[in-house]
């Protein structure tokens, strides 16, 4: 008779090759829903947990759900019928969330969108600290605009660019909400920094620094690792593991 993973063996693989210990500390990731002894014989993986989300899984008989992002980030003080949480618990499926522990893991989020976007042997920016998550890659030489555009192909979207006006050859990576790491970017010699999402004195600060900023989504930047978690499950447990279908939030016109 087959053995079974229980949501608990599920938690310690997904901790073994993204440490939760490593989340930052303002981060929440960890089994945030569910029983940890239920034995799993569906596996769902998702970047958002969402209603969509939820609903899809339900449908599917999905009893986990892993996903990228926390479904509970910050304290609440009600769960109601309707709320992603209410409806996670109402249908007994599970959720584990890795979140900062998997930007920062080897082979996690910034690896894998490193390698999806063509670039070899990505290695930390820093040692220790947040921006130990960012990668730093040495590419052949180009021009901001001929790399937005290398961007934008790799990740079929639209990308923003402030383009600091020099030659590039080395490259920081981040996926996400990662602008506020202009400064440590800048810091480290990068000619070029790749994103998610900046804000507006983001890209000033760039310009001013003489690091090339280039903001392709936060979906986009992130999304890449789903497929890769999802292989990495299916490979080490006995259980079905489906990709729930999501898209970006945001349209491009």
């Amino acid at each position: 008779m087959e053995c079974r993973p229980t949501v608990k063996n599920i938690y310690d693989f997904i901790d073994s090759i993204a440490p939760f210990e490593k989340q930052c500390e303002w981060d929440n990731s960890g089994l945030l829903i569910g029983n940890p002894c239920r034995e799993i014989s569906k596996i769902g993986v998702v970047l958002d947990i969402t209603p969509d989300a939820v609903k899809y899984a339900a449908e599917r008989g999905v009893e986990l759900i892993v996903s990228h992002h926390p479904v509970i980030f910050r304290p609440v003080k009600s769960f109601l019928d309707g709320d992603v949480s209410y409806m996670l618990a109402a249908n007994g499926i599970s959720a584990i969330c890795a979140h900062t522990s998997l930007d920062c893991a080897n082979g996690g989020v910034n690896d894998v969108l490193a390698e999806t976007l063509g670039f070899k042997n990505p290695v930390p920016l820093t040692e220790s600290g947040e921006a130990a998550m960012i990668r730093k890659v040495v590419i052949d030489e180009t021009e901001a605009d001929a790399l937005a555009m290398l961007v934008a192909d790799r990740l079929s979207t639209g990308v923003q660019l402030a383009d600091c006006g020099k030659t590039i050859d080395t490259v920081a990576l981040c996926g996400g909400a990662g602008g506020d790491f202009i400064h440590a970017v800048a810091e480290s010699g990068c000619d070029a920094y790749i994103t998610g999402e900046a804000k507006h004195h983001e890209f000033l600060a760039a310009k001013e620094l003489g690091v090339t900023l280039i903001a392709a989504g936060h979906f986009e930047t992130e999304n890449p690792v789903v497929a890769v978690l999802a292989d990495k499950i299916r490979s080490n447990f006995e259980c079905e593991v489906e990709i729930i279908p999501q898209k970006s939030p945001v349209e491009y016109y």
